[in-house]
């Protein structure tokens, strides 16, 4: 059955249960509501609720566990010897699965019946002409292997499929009928659909952090994976990135000190043109410009953080780069040789961050209480003192937070920096040099045809890990000088 199909159905049942639902509560009591100890609409929205939320719960974890489980049995049936030099299990499952497809495209278009897409063999040359006039992907190239676990992988589908289907109905309406055997007068109908509700939120707000520790583990397994194969001591103290990839020769340096160089650099850079743009900024409009002014300023300024980061690598390639090579060119001052730089990524990286920092710091320093200010202007001081004296001194602990949210967010940043800083990896002084970032490098690593189970591969992981831990401990700190800040003056 279509999964579009059985959901149909189970929003069908829960529909007709909500109906039955609230029709029997109200013969329980007669046709009187005053009876009920809920109203009607309770009374069938816990049928509806408990038609659906277990099916759905067991839709979801069936629908996750069984690839893995398919995967894992259809693998178990290939041999060792499949698996070629630079190449992998993960890549003859991805021709299994393609054969699979293959075929299920032609049962569905009615170009092969189904006991014949399960006893196809490699020599059966008029059905594989028939399928390649198809455009169907079952060439001379697929082994017997190949071909038979890809109609076990079809057959396994199917039987899960039909597993799911029968088990989720009978979970729908078993829950329906459980509720809907409740539906009397005295049930606290209202009571179990706010439990349900509170239910669903606790799970809503446990999804971020769920997702969290997902991300981490898929992170970390794949982390490990790779030191078994790269000494950590050679990953995080070599100062080459010199990837070689399977089948191209050599051995491969995979020192991340070069790419943590860049990343730090060009946030660096970034920062040093955000962080006095934006404050300057934020200064202004929460002291100086008029409400009108400051009305129509700051949602023009926050605009800035809504343009999508490709527009602003564009951006940095087309249009700063030339710039600063017209500037600092072999025709003028010789410092620069190519529109990708450091400087440039910095620049654009540091626009994009003005929004961060001049939008939190305007909120931090309308946060400072007002008799602070009072008390400042009582005492004599101008308006230009107090900002200095007494609103940015209060406001310091939030600002340092905003400023460290936004170094967090360039540490981050991938398209700017492959289009504005170049590829290369180098610890150089020279901002008008091409350098490049870890976030450009997982990119690279996992770009082209190179083996999953490799050292080359694997390794964009323990960046993904390394970056991962650096922004998190950034936006601990951050969060937790914004938190003591706003303790002090709530």
């Amino acid at each position: 059955m279509p999964l579009t199909w059985l959901i149909l159905l189970i929003l069908a049942i829960a529909f007709a249960g909500y109906v039955l639902g609230r029709r029997r509560a109200l013969n329980s009591a007669g046709g009187d509501r005053r009876v009920l100890h809920s109203l009607p609409s309770y009374y069938g929205a816990i049928v509806a609720m408990w038609a659906v939320v277990p099916a759905a719960g067991v839709l979801i974890i069936w629908l996750l566990v069984q690839p893995y489980i398919v995967n894992s049995s259809v693998l178990s049936t290939l041999p060792d010897t499949m698996v070629a030099e630079g190449s992998s299990f993960s890549l003859v499952m991805s021709d299994v699965r393609r054969v699979a497809d293959g075929l299920d495209v032609a049962v569905s278009t009615g170009a092969m019946s189904r006991e014949a897409a399960a006893s196809l063999s490699t020599e059966d040359t008029d059905v594989r002409e028939t399928l390649g006039d198809m455009g169907v992907a079952l060439g001379s190239a697929v082994s017997a292997e190949v071909l038979g676990a890809a109609q076990a992988y079809r057959a396994m589908n199917a039987t899960g499929a039909l597993m799911m289907a029968v088990v989720v109905l009978l979970i729908t309406l078993g829950g329906a009928g459980f509720a809907l055997s409740r539906s009397h007068a005295e049930f606290r109908a209202r009571n179990a659909v706010e439990r349900g509700v509170l239910a669903l939120l606790i799970a809503a707000a446990s999804l971020a952090v769920l997702t969290t520790i997902g991300i981490v583990f898929a992170l970390l397994f794949n982390t490990i994976e790779f030191f078994k194969l790269y000494p950590a001591a050679d990953f995080f103290f070599g100062t080459n990135w010199a990837p070689s990839f399977s089948g191209r020769g050599g051995a491969s340096d995979l020192g991340i000190l070069p790419l943590l160089w860049g990343t730090f650099y060009i946030s660096l850079i970034a920062l040093l043109v955000a962080v006095p743009i934006g404050l300057f900024a934020a200064i202004y409009l929460s002291e100086y410009a008029s409400p009108r002014l400051r009305s129509i300023a700051k949602p023009l300024i926050e605009i800035l953080a809504g343009i999508p980061t490709i527009v602003y690598g564009l951006f940095a390639l087309l249009t700063v780069g030339p710039l600063l090579v017209t500037m600092f060119g072999k025709d003028t001052l010789g410092w620069m040789s190519g529109g990708t730089a450091v400087m440039t990524a910095g620049l654009v990286m540091g626009i994009m961050l003005i929004p961060f920092v001049s939008s939190l710091s305007d909120d931090i320093i309308n946060a400072v209480p007002q008799a602070m200010r009072d008390g400042s202007y009582g005492l004599g001081a101008t308006q230009s003192e107090t900002i200095r004296h007494v609103i940015l001194p209060a406001a310091l602990p939030g600002i340092v937070g905003a400023i460290l949210l936004a170094a967090s967010r360039a540490i981050g940043e991938t398209m700017i920096v492959v289009l504005g800083a170049g590829a290369a990896a180098r610890l150089s002084l020279n901002p008008f040099e091409a350098m490049t970032t870890i976030t450009a490098k997982i990119v690279s690593q996992l770009t082209g045809d190179a083996d999953f189970a490799s050292p080359e591969a694997l390794v964009a992981f323990a960046l993904g890990m390394t970056l991962f831990v650096l922004t998190l401990g950034l936006n601990v700190f951050a969060l937790y000088i914004v938190r003591k800040y706003r303790e002090q003056y709530d």
